[in-house]
């Protein structure tokens, strides 16, 4: 359903998978939740390294995976991230565990209250290490389809052959947000430096989210960010040994799998969204599909607030499409899209067809916009809608 904008501002609504410069923004930032024992509470700090991390948050804590997946990410090519450290509702440092009643309450609680999160100018990762509560996932699928983000989501600690992996999966993957969500199993072994160096578990996200970051940086936000190159630094094996036939089976219904390959050790092994279930069809099957219609839709909110008291009329629209096809433009140079040619690879429309008399009337103006994924599919279709200025006269 249209939106009504109550202000002045960009508004961006999909209507199908499927002037002024605008600049591509960061595809990777990460914004990782937990518990930590000291640092801002309820308040999302920036940190562009571990060494910042320690400095605000403290050291590593075996009572939370926070820190670990923290310096995992760097480890693997982050470079962007906030954190956020939930406090419970007595802030007597008592430690707060992903799943527990607590945990789940504090962090709906901030999802709610919206101010940690909303005052972020952009994040477009968000990874909670160790959290695998279908309902807490659920909230935060559908608080990266609101912030045009995606979900980063953990396996069940205790899955060793899938089984758990799939039933949550099949909780979270018919949800309208499923598509902004991925879900990875098993779990990764790496040694504790407060434990001797003795092997454990890790949650996988903050391993897969350096991993997004370097393949973003290697080939664009739309590269998929799996296969043989996308190894895991510093992990030493994994909890559970996933064969060939056992990793598509889980693929086929949307988890994507860690394995350990021989002379390569721990790499990503499957790229889909929960919403890649063979039997769903979705058009937002895979992660690379998902997080470049994010990253499209981020950058034009970004780039065309311009717009939003400018005269509504056929000015307006030319200088949009202007605007907006130069920036797909340098995205088919780039290799973003399929298609020998810019027809074949995307198309933008802004005009009397997308904009009605009443639309104009509301201070609204839309542009249709799609663009062919690099897979054999049907072009995937964006809608924008913004606020405009008023009328042409």
């Amino acid at each position: 359903m249209p939106q009504t904008p109550s202000s002045p501002g960009v508004y961006i609504e999909e209507a199908g998978a499927g002037g002024a410069s605008i600049a591509g923004l960061p595809g990777s930032v990460t914004l990782f939740v937990g518990w930590a024992a000291s640092g801002p509470a309820n308040q999302a700090q920036p940190v562009k390294s571990f060494a910042d991390y320690q400095r605000d948050f403290g050291p590593l804590d075996r009572r939370s995976a926070l820190g670990y997946a923290v310096q995992q990410f760097f480890g693997n090519g982050g470079s962007e991230a906030y954190v956020l450290r939930l406090q419970g509702a007595g802030a007597d440092g008592t430690p707060l565990s992903p799943g527990s009643a607590d945990f789940h309450a504090a962090l709906l609680a901030q999802l709610q209250a919206g101010q940690a999160f909303d005052r972020l100018a952009s994040f477009n990762l968000l990874c909670v290490p160790g959290e695998s509560d279908a309902a807490t996932l659920a909230a935060l699928q559908s608080y990266c389809q609101q912030r045009h983000a995606f979900l980063i989501a953990d396996a069940p600690a205790a899955d060793r052959d899938g089984s758990l992996s799939l039933a949550l999966a099949a909780q979270l993957s018919s949800r309208p947000a499923a598509a902004f969500s991925a879900l990875y199993f098993p779990w990764v072994k790496a040694a504790d430096p407060l434990q001797n160096m003795q092997e454990l578990d890790f949650p996988p996200c903050g391993f897969v989210a350096g991993v997004y970051a370097a393949s973003e940086a290697e080939g664009g936000v739309w590269k998929t960010p799996d296969g043989i190159l996308a190894g895991l630094n510093g992990a030493s094996g994994l909890s559970a040994a996933i064969g060939q036939n056992r990793a598509g089976e889980l693929n086929q219904q949307g988890i994507n799998c860690l394995r350990s390959l021989p002379n390569l050790g721990p790499v990503v092994w499957g790229a889909r969204t929960l919403a890649g279930r063979d039997e769903l069809s979705s058009d937002w099957k895979y992660v690379s599909e998902r997080r470049l219609a994010n990253y499209i839709e981020t950058s034009l909110l970004q780039g065309t607030q311009w717009t939003a008291f400018e005269p509504n009329g056929e000015a307006l629209w030319a200088r949009l499409r202007l605007s907006i096809s130069a920036f797909m433009q340098t995205l088919f140079q780039q290799g973003a899209f399929m298609g020998a040619s810019p027809q074949e690879a995307y198309f933008v429309k802004c005009d009397a067809t997308t904009t009605s008399p009443a639309d104009i009337e509301q201070g609204m103006v839309s542009i249709s916009l799609g663009f062919a994924p690099r897979r054999p599919a049907e072009f995937l279709i964006l809608t924008l809608r913004q606020r405009a200025g008023g009328s042409s006269t």
